[in-house]
């Protein structure tokens, strides 16, 4: 609180400016810009068990998209959770080019019952989850059928669902607000080249998104090259002013 004195200018019979005395002006105080946010997403866990030992380092938010009926897809839960990891079913979607399609793939032929049925069965193989990614599904997610039956099954659930943003003609969002689930989309891939190089200059084209929009999602791979990375830029991030969060913070 500032306490103003009196004073008065008088031009040719004009007031120019004016103090009251005895006024209190009260200060007001700076917004506070909040701190952009970033979820980081690793794709494609279930192959093996190789970088659990770098995700375990990784002291910050991570959401886990693990793929269903894979060898490993079960025995990864465990150490996730107690990484304190976010985890998400990666849902094997129809994409265009039909080549290493995974177990369980929900394909744009199938009726509304196949597609009930083969969803029910993966999200059943992992437990503990919070929401869905799709894994390729450049045909399916701009099917409005397909993704109706998946998004409204979903809701039902309670699960929240994160496009991977495979196609630029993708209507997942249009559906997810029809629908009301809770929604997110991809901002970046990170790991499109698997080079530290690359996935450096990702993540800061990543960080230049969060700070333009105040979030952004990333996606990366589970791969060595790329948590190890991940593992050196994040911790820097956080001291220039980042928040780093889940995709379930983000959804909505």
């Amino acid at each position: 609180v500032i306490w103003a004195l009196s004073a008065v200018i008088i031009i040719q019979g004009i007031v120019i400016f004016k103090l009251l005395a005895g006024k209190k002006i009260k200060q007001t105080k700076p917004i506070e810009k909040a701190a952009p946010m970033i979820a980081i997403v690793i794709d494609d866990w279930g192959y093996n068990l190789n970088n659990l030992n770098i995700l375990a380092r990784m002291n910050y938010p991570i959401t886990c998209a693990i793929l269903p009926n894979l060898n490993y897809s079960i025995n990864l839960i465990r150490d996730i959770h107690k990484f304190g990891k976010e985890t998400i079913l990666h849902l094997p979607l129809e994409p265009h080019e039909k080549f290493r399609l995974e177990k369980n793939t929900i394909l744009t032929t199938m009726d509304e019952n196949q597609i009930i049925a083969i969803l029910g069965a993966n999200l059943d193989n992992i437990p503990e989850l919070k929401g869905v990614s799709n894994h390729m599904g450049s045909l399916a997610t701009e099917d409005p059928r397909i993704m109706g039956i998946v998004l409204r099954e979903l809701k039902k659930r309670g699960l929240y669902f994160l496009d991977s943003l495979v196609s630029a003609h993708s209507i997942s969002k249009k559906i997810a607000v029809e629908t009301g689930i809770a929604f997110a989309k991809r901002d970046i891939f990170l790991d499109n080249l698997n080079e530290a190089p690359y996935i450096k200059q990702q993540f800061h084209k990543l960080k230049q998104k969060a700070s333009l929009y105040g979030n952004a999602i990333g996606i990366g791979h589970d791969r060595r090259i790329t948590l190890s990375t991940l593992a050196e830029l994040i911790p820097e991030a956080q001291k220039e002013g980042f928040e780093f969060v889940f995709v379930s913070d983000l959804a909505k």
